[in-house]
């Protein structure tokens, strides 16, 4: 048992006795429902744990689980397991429950799970969540549910007086299914803020034969600069950057701190190389 599961299904196979379950080696993760005391209980593993306890009852999973599932990487790294049910359920420590009906057409199976589809997920986060992150949500679930953002303007059309859907424009306006990962869109979206024009994303740069150099995660063609998001590790490979040089590009490397806490300083930066070539 490397994953959650119902108890009650566990004693009644013969799996684990009562006192096995209890005991040690399981820990409750939400009613009725267990997991080895080792697993890390990620959103992926609570997302699951919660199904099981209300997948009986209709349940559905929405919002950020169903992101999750569909393979979307954009929840926060507090988000909680989120389920829609169409009967009232005692709220449970950890667990975000909506108390509403999903039509089946708006659902998908995963992983042996009901979840809302990319674009109904997109849809709900898109309309309840900070716009940051309502963008974010919305760059990663178009690009694996292949949709255009647009669409959630032709929703709306077809749902008049949806709360949360008048920001929807400023939403769609911001989002590009390009992007690689969340940090790509908080950057992209920060040099918006910033006044900065909107830059290509995951842009191919060619040398002078068209032959592929290197993708980078920003770029400004016409100034041949490239705003490259990398991890925090101290010794990231630089080769790249020789060779984008070599073809006449500056490279402004970002990384965590200066997306979260340093955007105003990251935004000159990238002003300044864009003045350069002015």
């Amino acid at each position: 048992m490397g994953a959650p599961f119902r108890g009650s299904e566990a004693i009644a196979h013969g799996l684990l006795t009562r006192d096995q379950l209890y005991g040690p080696r399981f820990k409750r993760v939400f009613a009725g429902v267990f997991a080895p005391v080792d697993l890390a209980l990620d959103l992926a593993a609570r997302s699951r744990a919660a199904y099981l306890m209300v997948g009986g009852r209709g349940g559905v999973l929405v919002g950020y689980s169903a992101a999750e599932l569909l393979g979307a990487d954009c929840a926060p790294r507090d988000a909680l397991a989120e389920v829609a049910v169409p009967v009232r359920i005692h709220a449970k420590t950890g667990l975000r429950i909506v108390h509403s009906a999903i039509d089946p057409a708006d659902t998908v199976e995963r992983d042996g799970c009901r979840v809302t589809t990319p674009l109904r997920t997109a849809w709900d986060l898109a309309r309840r969540v900070e716009l940051v992150e309502a963008v974010i949500a919305v760059d990663a679930l178009a690009r694996v549910g292949g949709f255009a953002p647009a669409e959630l303007l032709a929703r709306r059309a077809a749902l008049p007086g949806s709360r949360g859907s008048r920001r929807l424009d400023q939403v769609v306006a911001l989002a590009d299914p390009g992007a690689a990962s969340p940090m790509e869109t908080r950057l992209r979206v920060g040099l918006l803020g910033a006044g900065l024009p909107a830059p290509k994303v995951q842009y191919e740069v060619r040398d002078g034969r068209d032959n592929p150099v290197a993708r980078v995660d920003l770029a400004y063609p016409g100034a041949r600069l490239a705003v490259e998001y990398v991890a925090d590790e101290p010794n990231v490979p630089r080769q790249r950057e020789g060779e984008l040089a070599d073809l006449g590009w500056q490279v402004v490397r970002v990384h965590r701190e200066d997306v979260l806490r340093g955007m105003r300083r990251t935004a000159d930066r990238v002003r300044a190389g864009l003045a350069r070539t002015s």
